[in-house]
C-alpha cells in the first residue's frame, strides 16, 4: 500500500530534505582533486548531526559509512575511504538522513575539476532526466508515467538506463513502496494521488545498461566500466504537480 503523508507529516519530510540538501551543497564545495572520499563522509556525518538528524546510511543493512561516494564507473553505493579524487573524475554523492522520525533521499553528481565534454553531456542528461520524471509527478498520472519518461528522454540521448535499481517510496522508512523504475511503459500501476512521496532517481550509463557488484558487496558498478551518473529527490505529489523537498 502506497502511504498518503498527512500535512504535518510533509512538514517533517521537508525539514530532512532540507537537511539532505545542505550537506549535498557542501559536499559540492568539498570535492576537489586530491581530496579523499572519507574526508567527505566525515564532514557529511558532522554536518548531519549537527542538525540533530542521524545519517540513513549508517548501519543500513551493515553499510559502513554515511554517505555514498560513487566514483567514474561505480554507479551507487560507493564506501568511501582512502581513494582520492583526480582531477576529470566524477563522483556521485547519495545521502540520506533521518530527522524526527522522517527520511530525506538525495543524490548528485559532482564533477572533480575540469572533466571531458563527454563526462560533462551524460552528467546534463542524467539531471535532465530527473527533471522529465518529476514533471509526471502529478495527480491523476500512472506511476509508470515517471518510469516512462526517464527511459524515452535518455535512450533519445543515447545512453542507457539501469535497470536493477530503481527509486523507491519514502516516508518513516527509506524504502517504501512502491518501487518506482526508470524505465517501463507509460500508463501503468497505480495512478498518483496528494501526498505520496516518492524518492525518484535515474541511474544513466554511457554504455551498456548492465551492472554488477564487486567484491566487496556493496559497490555497484558499469559491467563495462564506462562513466555513470545518478540524480535523486525526494519528492511529494501536491496539487500542482511534485513539490521537491530535497532542496534549501
Amino acid at each position: 500500500m502506497i502511504e498518503i503523508k498527512s500535512a504535518e507529516e510533509i512538514q517533517l519530510m521537508r525539514q530532512a530534505g532540507k537537511i539532505v540538501a545542505m550537506v549535498l551543497q557542501e559536499m559540492e564545495r568539498e570535492v576537489a582533486p586530491g581530496v579523499p572520499t572519507g574526508r567527505l563522509d566525515k564532514k557529511a556525518e558532522k554536518l548531519i548531526r549537527r542538525e540533530g538528524a542521524e545519517p540513513a546510511f549508517l548501519g543500513y543493512q551493515g553499510f559502513p559509512a554515511s554517505i555514498c561516494a560513487s566514483v567514474n564507473e561505480e554507479l551507487v553505493h560507493g564506501i568511501p575511504g582512502v581513494r582520492k579524487l583526480n582531477e576529470g573524475d566524477i563522483i556521485s554523492i547519495d545521502v540520506g538522513v533521518y530527522y524526527r522520525g522522517f527520511c530525506g533521499d538525495a543524490a548528485v553528481t559532482f564533477e572533480v575539476g575540469r572533466v571531458s565534454s563527454s563526462t560533462r553531456r551524460l552528467i546534463e542528461v542524467t539531471r535532465n532526466s530527473l527533471q522529465k520524471a518529476l514533471d509526471k509527478v502529478k495527480e491523476g498520472n500512472y506511476l509508470s508515467d515517471i518510469s516512462h519518461a526517464v527511459q524515452s528522454y535518455v535512450e533519445a540521448e543515447n545512453y542507457s538506463v539501469v535497470r536493477n535499481y530503481v527509486g523507491h517510496g519514502i516516508g518513516r522508512q527509506m524504502h517504501q513502496e512502491p518501487q518506482v523504475p526508470n524505465f517501463g511503459p507509460p500508463g501503468r500501476g497505480p495512478r498518483i494521488k496528494k501526498g505520496m512521496a516518492f524518492a525518484i532517481e535515474p541511474m544513466v550509463n554511457e554504455g551498456t545498461w548492465e551492472v554488477e557488484v564487486l567484491e566487496d558487496n556493496w559497490t555497484v558498478v558499469t559491467r563495462d566500466r564506462k562513466l555513470c551518473a545518478h540524480f535523486e529527490h525526494t519528492v511529494v505529489a501536491g496539487e500542482n504537480g511534485a513539490e521537491i523537498l530535497t532542496v534549501l
